[in-house]
């Protein structure tokens, strides 16, 4: 109970509540001035700002409440014996604990766009169907994880593999954090196993990419002039069920000076097509001039891994034995079947906690 309280003291010093709650309060006083809205991006700027700041004070004061609570329920223990309030303190204390944990973990992302909904590309490499079904396999594993978050996720485009999976997806997650989360997820997977295509059953390694993006807030300045665009329209469709168009809603778009070429098929109107293709774009430009930027900090960014053959960072091994391993942080386990379902925060916690030290 006493390291508690002592976490809470200390994780109530790291946040600095008392200068959130201002800076809330001066925000405040700032919106209810009658010019706040003539400069449109200080003004979404700042109102972000705010409901970040908010939304830490009032875990924080919730937590506090918790704890209070908590110490209440110990005290009347001490006046007496009682098995089931002293029961009932320990599950609140264990609550609150996980509660300090997540709020830890969340002060982590803090980046710029690490609150921002996501954008994940997974492209199959070497390994043949292989690496298509393996690209398959990465889609469910991200799917089921989002669903357990709460996470609204769709895959937007696709092309099919030969055979079996898939060639290439990009898939869009929308939640609160979901870039700061699935960030640690960029690179390279490696998948070891008996293959299921193989006659013979050999056993093959294959290799897939992910790569994730933030989504591009509107009040982030990305210039896409109508002359740099080349607009491609073609049939959406799909296999196992799944409707055909017999219009060309499909859109593809591809931006000239850069090259850079989106898709997007999931819609049933071109129209709506085009609106989420336009959303792949920014993206991709932004992660594009921030690439520029980083280029002159190359030096401070020579350990920064890249997605490039042959530097995977995690492996998930199914034969000849089970386990699947994190080759950055080192964690690993052989639970398998749940990280394929979708139970991947740990290593999501873990490589984000290496990274802020």
């Amino acid at each position: 109970m006493i390291a508690c309280s002592r976490s809470w003291r200390r994780f109530g010093g790291i946040f600095d509540l008392e200068a959130k709650r201002r800076r809330v309060d001066e925000i405040d006083a700032i919106s209810h001035q009658p010019d706040f809205w003539n400069d449109a991006n200080r003004a979404r700027e700042l109102t972000k700002e705010r409901d970040a700041l908010f939304s830490i004070v009032s875990q924080c004061d919730g937590l506090g409440r918790a704890m209070a609570d908590v110490e209440a329920v110990f005290e009347l223990t001490e006046e007496g014996s009682a098995v089931e309030l002293e029961s009932e303190a320990h599950s609140q204390l264990q609550g609150v604990e996980k509660a300090l944990e997540d709020l830890e973990f969340k002060r982590m992302l803090s980046g710029e766009n690490d609150r921002n909904n996501a954008i994940m590309f997974i492209n199959a490499g070497a390994g043949g169907t292989e690496a298509c079904d393996w690209a398959e396999m990465l889609l469910r594993m991200y799917r089921r994880w989002a669903d357990a978050k709460g996470f609204a996720n769709e895959v937007v485009d696709f092309t099919e593999g030969d055979g079996a999976g898939f060639r290439s997806v990009t898939m869009t997650i929308n939640g609160e954090y979901s870039y700061g989360y699935l960030k640690a997820e960029n690179g390279v997977h490696r998948l070891v196993r008996i293959s299921p295509f193989d006659a013979n059953k050999r056993r093959h390694t294959s290799f897939t990419s992910v790569f994730v993006l933030p989504e591009v807030a509107d009040d982030v300045e990305v210039e896409i002039r109508d002359e740099d665009l080349r607009i491609d329209t073609y049939r959406a469709g799909g296999a196992g069920g799944q409707h055909v168009n017999k219009t060309d809603s499909a859109v593809r778009l591809t931006h000239n000076p850069t090259g850079i070429v989106v898709a997007c098929q999931s819609e049933r109107s071109q129209h709506q097509n085009k609106a989420t293709a336009m959303r792949l774009l920014r993206a991709k430009l932004y992660e594009l001039e921030i690439e520029k930027r980083m280029a002159q900090q190359a030096e401070l960014e020579k350990d920064k891994k890249r997605i490039e053959w042959g530097s995977q960072i995690r492996s998930y091994v199914l034969q000849p034995y089970r386990m699947v391993k994190d080759h950055r942080t080192g964690v690993e386990t052989g639970n398998v079947d749940a990280v394929l379902d979708g139970e991947i925060d740990d290593f999501i916690r873990r490589y984000l906690l290496m990274s802020a030290k």
